[in-house]
């Protein structure tokens, strides 16, 4: 292997390092992986609609009460109207981040973060009248649980639609 096959694959790893840890950062607070990029006007208005939505949405109350099992607690406080606007503004985010750091190159790799960003929101929707295995999961369980198909369809998609 020569000096220059070398430095190649360590500008690839450092790349994928750079990729990965901006999407973990938007996975902490929606904001942060665009701050960390250097795009400081874009991280804080994300950060800004993410604190909104959080407030207005009750959604710190409510992790904490699914957490601690509460379901019926965590319904009563959930300000449906506002919580909706949260998983479309988490995925875009993150698209953005995977975006803005160098990934999102391949056609149609923002699928996967679309439609988990869909099936989340299905998931608020139906979370206080949906049961698994006997138990209502509520407004975080549940719609969590619908990042899995998003993830499924969207990659599926998207390997159908970039098939030749």
């Amino acid at each position: 292997m020569t000096i220059w096959q070398k430095i190649n694959d360590f500008s690839k790893n450092e790349k994928k390092e750079q990729i990965i840890e901006s999407i973990f950062w938007s996975i902490a607070l929606p904001g942060f992986s665009q701050i960390l990029n250097g795009r400081l006007f874009k991280g804080i208005l994300f950060l800004v609609f993410e604190m909104v939505i959080n407030v207005k949405a009750n959604f710190n109350e409510i992790i904490q009460l699914s957490f601690m099992g509460q379901i019926d607690a965590a319904i009563a406080q959930t300000n449906f109207q506002w919580l909706m606007f949260y998983p479309c503004l988490y995925f875009f985010s993150m698209w953005d981040a995977y975006k803005s750091s160098g990934g999102g190159k391949s056609h149609f790799s923002y699928l996967p973060f679309v439609f988990s960003g869909f099936f989340v929101t299905v998931g608020i929707m139906y979370s206080t009248k949906l049961k698994m295995f006997g138990f209502l999961l509520g407004p975080v369980w549940l719609p969590m649980l619908g990042v899995i198909p998003g993830l499924i369809i969207g990659f599926s998609l998207k390997r159908i639609l970039t098939s030749h």
